[in-house]
């Protein structure tokens, strides 16, 4: 199926866009295709990686060193699609947007289903995302700017080195949303409760401290939205599993596309620590 047609089908598709399992229905039936920011609110969202056995302890060991880029929240057995802590019926071969395969390293594309791909070794590794402490500043009363156009908040690699494991390392990527001061406070507060799907920001101001240049150059994700008397504040990001990964240069592995997350049953209030 072409994209276009995927796109038309998703702007008509008739399903309960804040249910969750609603959401991976539709999906699974291909009747959508988009960024999922905005589906299931209230519901944790989860990044992806697909790795082969081989190489998953030291990425589960990576994770355990370098909880705020990569908060683990479930990891399956070798060769299940199945994660139940995050969902009965959730196949994992079928459930997200999109996903993006490597060869070596190396990104090949993206596709609407993995069934074709899935190896009896594979593990699954689902990881918390800014989706989920967004939806708690929005309760709040903050406002987002990338929310208000639609986008997605600009990211950047960073000058940030992970703690290595195995074969995995490499520079923290990071995204940004600014706020007026008052708010950047708020916001600092609100995320802090929220360590499972990255935390509070690991910097505020002076971007050229961790190796970003040009704050109005994004690297990844949407562009930049930092407006007069606003403050950027940096978050570890989800990409940083996508950016290790890359450099591990597994022979084959899988990842969501960025903004195409796995929509599980989970609360993202049952992940606030106070």
């Amino acid at each position: 199926m072409s994209n276009v047609a995927v796109l038309s089908r998703a702007d008509n598709a008739d399903f309960d866009r804040n249910d969750p399992v609603s959401v991976r229905q539709a999906i699974r039936a291909g009747l959508y295709r988009r960024h999922t920011g905005m589906m299931a609110p209230g519901f944790v969202q989860a990044n992806l990686a697909i790795l082969p056995a081989d190489y998953a302890d030291e990425f589960a060991r990576f994770c355990q060193r370098n909880p705020q880029p990569c908060p683990l929240l479930a990891m399956s057995e070798p060769g299940s699609p199945r994660l139940p802590e995050l969902a009965e019926d959730l196949d994992i071969r079928t459930d997200l947007p999109s996903y993006r395969v490597f060869k070596d390293g190396v990104a090949t594309g993206d596709v609407s289903d993995i069934r074709n791909l899935w190896r009896d070794d594979f593990v699954v590794f689902a990881l918390g995302c800014s989706y989920s402490f967004e939806q708690a500043m929005i309760e709040a009363g903050l406002k987002l700017n990338h929310w208000e156009t639609g986008l997605e908040p600009a990211i950047y690699l960073t000058s940030i080195q992970c703690r290595p494991a195995g074969r995995f390392s490499g520079p923290m990527v990071v995204s940004m949303r600014s706020f007026k001061p008052a708010d950047a406070i708020r916001a600092i507060q609100i995320t802090s409760r929220f360590p499972r799907v990255h935390g509070a920001p690991v910097h505020i101001g002076l971007p050229e401290q961790i190796g970003i240049a040009d704050v109005h150059k994004g690297w990844q994700g949407g562009p930049p939205d930092l407006r007069e008397g606003e403050i950027p504040l940096f978050w570890a990001c989800g990409v940083t599993p996508q950016s290790v990964i890359r450099s591990a240069k597994p022979p084959i592995s899988i990842t969501h596309t960025p903004s195409h997350m796995l929509v599980t049953d989970l609360r993202n209030a049952s992940l606030a620590s106070f």
